[in-house]
């Protein structure tokens, strides 16, 4: 049996196949490369990456994604260079798709950087509309902006804020999407160190809530907000979404989603003896063996008034 962080043991009551889980953690992940469809088709990118030997497997979930061997190296190649596509951790897909983005409409990424979503983002807008991209690191604002500009996104605006305290006269936004910072245990198969962390610390959790306040302020009455960690801490996820939800009141909902082909386990309601809000059910949990993916939490909710 594989040696786990007792940090991650504590995981074991919610884990629905508890060995599957553990050994997914000590495999290698696996690549991911989608398409930039403002300049190519996923079917000719298939070409382009076999022709490098990369041996592309569409995903059973978003046709214009490829699975690549995890010592695969895309980032080398030409058709990278030239922005036909981008690497990404597969799970991080999910919150662009969910937030489902569309062309025209005026779209804030409060935690931006390093800008993987954003770029999904403006892709999935085709170049029109607005989209905000937020962080309060300017190193790292600099690397999103090499991304935008190798994408040939046209439609990408940087902001600099903390995201907690990002102007409310900048809104309202049609959607916003609040990838906030985390304990990032779901990269424990890129970096077993992540568990040295202290996954729920209080001031982490302070600053998740702050920022998952201010997502929901900017949006208009109608629109979208989705909330997404790398983590699987439930006081990072369902007990954060969970401290929201009960502060707006009926004015904020959870919505229920689905991914077809794309294997979740239903957020929880209760831990440690907290019970929080039922319809948290409908949050996301991906556990690393059910796609062999990294983990990740994602909850999608509606702005009602």
């Amino acid at each position: 049996m594989f040696y786990v962080p007792e940090v991650l043991r504590r995981y074991q009551p919610i884990v629905d196949d508890w060995e599957a889980f553990v050994d997914a953690l000590h495999r290698p992940l696996p690549v991911c490369a989608w398409t930039n469809t403002l300049r190519l088709t996923p079917a000719q990118l298939a070409v382009e990456l076999e022709a490098e030997g990369l041996r592309p497997v569409p995903l059973r979930w978003r046709s214009d994604a490829f699975r690549l061997a995890p010592e695969a190296a895309p980032g080398n190649c030409l058709a990278y260079v030239l922005g036909h596509f981008h690497v990404q951790e597969e799970v991080s897909l999910l919150p662009v798709l969910l937030l489902d983005p569309q062309p025209g409409e005026r779209v804030l990424d409060l935690c931006a950087a390093p800008g993987g979503k954003t770029a999904q983002i403006a892709v999935r807008m085709e170049n029109r509309g607005t989209v905000v991209a937020n962080d309060r690191h300017p190193l790292r604002l600099r690397q999103l902006s090499g991304t935008i500009e190798r994408l040939g996104l046209l439609n990408v605006s940087t902001t600099l804020h903390d995201g907690a305290t990002f102007p409310l006269e900048s809104g309202p936004f049609d959607r916003v999407l609040v990838d906030v910072p985390c304990s990032c245990e779901g990269n424990y198969r890129k970096d077993p160190t992540v568990a040295d962390g202290f996954a729920g610390s209080p001031e982490l959790c302070v600053q998740q809530q702050a920022l998952l306040h201010r997502a929901v302020a900017l949006c208009r009455p109608g629109g979208r907000i989705v909330y997404a960690t790398c983590t699987f801490a439930p006081e990072e996820n369902e007990q954060v979404v969970d401290a929201v939800l009960r502060d707006w009141g009926d004015r904020l909902r959870v919505v229920p989603v689905r991914v077809e082909g794309f294997r979740v386990a239903e957020g929880i309601t209760e831990w440690n003896g907290r019970r929080y809000h039922p319809s948290l059910q409908h949050a996301l949990r991906v556990w690393p063996h059910l796609n062999d993916t990294g983990g990740f939490f994602v909850v999608v909710l509606e702005r009602i008034a």
